[in-house]
């Protein structure tokens, strides 16, 4: 896949076997979560953050806000580790999220998303987020994302 200038995607040189994916435009709300740390095993992606204090409330654990962001993020970070997007204007359809543990700022949180099924415009996915060094189960999601439409083709010109 071709770079999307929107996204850094590239090896991460203090984590051998990961990507690194950050959005270009520091300014944006994806980079209040990022960057991130993508590794793709199969049919798994395993998309890292690192959460902060900012992401916490007031009871000191992960935000529910902040775990619905990063689970949409990690959706399209999978998608693109996967092959299947560029980054830019794929848009999720449906997000259905179940919390089931607490999470802490104290180590990161992982993604860990699992295509089951892509069609020709439509990638349905699934996945638990986990804190990283425990595996605690911190939230199931499942999610729809509906791929960019493709760019129509240029009209030919007129024969002379």
């Amino acid at each position: 896949m071709s770079a999307s200038p929107h996204f850094i995607y590239h090896e991460s040189p203090d984590y051998p076997g990961w990507m690194t994916w950050e959005l270009n435009d520091p300014t944006r709300f994806n980079s209040l979560f990022g960057p991130f740390l993508l590794k793709v095993e199969g049919q798994m992606a395993r998309v890292r953050m690192q959460p902060a204090h900012v992401h916490t409330n007031l009871s000191g654990r992960i935000h529910g806000g902040a775990l619905l962001g990063f689970i949409d993020i990690a959706l399209f970070a999978a998608s693109r580790g996967f092959g299947l997007i560029e980054a830019g204007t794929a848009v999720t359809l449906d997000l259905s999220t179940q919390f089931i543990g607490a999470g802490s700022a104290e180590s990161p949180l992982e993604a860990q998303v699992e295509l089951l099924k892509e069609t020709g415009r439509l990638l349905f996915l699934r996945g638990l987020i986990v804190q990283a060094d425990s595996d605690e189960r911190i939230a199931a999601f499942a999610g729809t994302i509906r791929k960019p439409s493709p760019k129509p083709s240029p009209i030919p010109s007129a024969i002379p």
